[in-house]
């Protein structure tokens, strides 16, 4: 009867568990609010595209070049006095994106540097020519380092074309990392790209230097920005002999 009475028990405490309702989870916590975004003025900082790109040019090629007409030949200002306020033109926007951006950029800081320099020479001198010539020497100095850098492990112009290349994909980088750790012929085209564009830039700031000193002031004000645009050109083409077999060689590294 005890045994009876203890399984009577026992299947009615098991009984009365099954059938009792089974308590609530505990609630979820409220969810996080969402991080705020940045503020519009940030993302508008680190922005691009070929629309601020143009705007650039316009502000360091066009304004200039036009100012420079404005102010000599219809207002009569001399031409050293007529090159200084155009040149403060990119000087100021040099410094507005320095400003804007909270960082100090290696090469934005040099053109700065190069235009003011430039400005307070010419106004010592007097000679308009010299403010003509100071813009050979920011490609200059790129170009001279740049063909320094085509000898070592690191050449200036390896960042600029593994973003262009790789373009943040991760398999590409993995493959552009592998490549340089591994394969010679990988950095030979790396130096001969880099060396190929320092060697532009070095003639074509001679040759700009040379002409500033030989054509007149008026033509050399948009003359100057021909030959950096021939220059450019010309640098995209050629480089192309040490850019194609790369790409090559990232395509076949990805298979």
């Amino acid at each position: 009867m005890a045994q009876a009475a203890t399984a009577d028990s026992t299947t009615t405490t098991t009984s009365s568990s099954a059938t009792a309702p089974l308590s609530a989870p505990p609630a979820a916590p409220p969810a996080a609010p969402p991080a705020a975004s940045p503020a519009t003025p940030r993302a508008v900082r680190t922005g691009g595209g070929p629309g601020r790109t143009l705007a650039a040019l316009a502000v360091d090629i066009a304004l200039p070049i036009g100012g420079y007409y404005l102010l000599h030949g219809a207002l009569g200002l001399s031409e050293v006095l007529a090159l200084a306020l155009t040149s403060l033109v990119p000087a100021v926007r040099t410094v507005t994106e320095l400003v804007w951006n909270r960082r100090v950029n290696g090469l934005a800081g040099l053109v700065l540097a190069v235009n003011v320099l430039s400005i307070a020479l010419s106004f010592v001198t007097g000679d308009a020519r010299m403010m003509i010539a100071k813009d050979s020497a920011l490609t200059c100095i790129v170009g001279l380092g740049m063909l320094g850098s085509a000898f070592t492990a690191r050449p200036l112009m390896g960042t600029a074309l593994r973003l262009w290349i790789t373009r943040g994909n991760p398999a590409r980088e993995d493959a552009w990392d592998r490549l340089s750790a591994e394969s010679s012929r990988f950095l030979r085209m790396t130096r001969l790209h880099t060396g190929i564009w320092g060697v532009t830039l070095t003639v074509e700031c001679c040759a700009r230097i040379v002409l500033a000193y030989v054509l007149p002031v008026s033509t050399m004000v948009w003359m100057s920005t021909v030959i950096l645009v021939v220059a450019t050109a010309f640098g995209l083409v050629v480089s192309g002999f040490a850019v194609n077999p790369i790409l090559a060689m990232m395509r076949a590294e990805r298979r």
